[in-house]
């Protein structure tokens, strides 16, 4: 018994010590290769981090400042210069074309999209918010939203209830989400789909009772029961 364990452990031992043996005959036999491969990697490697550290970073500060001027003339409302700047400063249009690999071009175009949509440029809206692209909860939900209140005035409710249901689905939250189930119903209910509305209204009240959306929302779920024959 001792003898045959013996010759299991020995085999096992010859076994490892085979895989060793082609492993080394496999790295002399390609040295020359596996040292371009490494060498490649670490320029890769290197190339992308000056690019981000040497062009990248000046690049985003650049337009942060930028981004400034143009925010500044957004919160007042004034949409055209906060899109094509003022001469001095740069609007969103222009930090998207000029800045295109930033942060603060992303943020340009849902600032762009707002824009448009405040000057009645519906399908100029649309394709700005739809090239925005963000994780935050608030911004890229009322960046959806938007998108939904463009179709709507482009005439479009089946568009625009998809992303008023996109915006609602999206990470719920006592604020955003009301907001929209309240728009979808709505649509729903000029769609003539009463009770698809009472369902998205009743979730309101029952989901969200503390909501801005919730204070009034009883009248609208009768409304729609007496519309739906109820």
């Amino acid at each position: 018994m001792a003898s045959k364990k013996k010759e299991i452990n020995e085999s096992g031992f010859e076994s490892v010590e085979n895989v060793l043996s082609k492993t080394e005959r496999y790295i002399e036999e390609n040295q020359k290769s596996l040292t371009i491969i490494v060498a490649a990697i670490a320029i890769i490697v290197a190339v992308y981090l000056g690019y981000k550290r040497f062009y990248l970073a000046p690049k985003e500060k650049e337009a942060q400042a930028e981004l400034y001027m143009a925010e500044k003339y957004f919160e007042v409302d004034s949409f055209r210069l906060a899109l094509e700047g003022d001469g001095s400063y740069l609007g969103f249009l222009d930090i998207i074309d000029e800045y295109g690999v930033t942060k603060s071009a992303n943020l340009s175009h849902y600032y762009a999209g707002i824009c448009y949509l405040r000057m009645g440029m519906y399908e100029e809206a649309i394709e700005e918010l739809k090239k925005f692209d963000v994780n935050d909860v608030m911004i890229a939900t009322t960046a959806l939203g938007a998108i939904g209140d463009a179709y709507i005035e482009l005439g479009d409710n089946k568009k625009a209830l998809s992303f008023f249901l996109k915006a609602a689905a999206r990470k719920k939250n006592d604020f955003n989400t009301p907001i929209y189930l309240k728009k979808a119903g709505i649509v729903y209910e000029e769609m003539g789909e009463y009770k698809k509305a009472i369902d998205l209204y009743e979730k309101i009240e029952k989901e969200y009772p503390g909501s801005q959306e919730a204070f009034d929302i009883e009248k609208y779920i009768t409304a729609a029961k007496i519309r739906l024959g109820n």
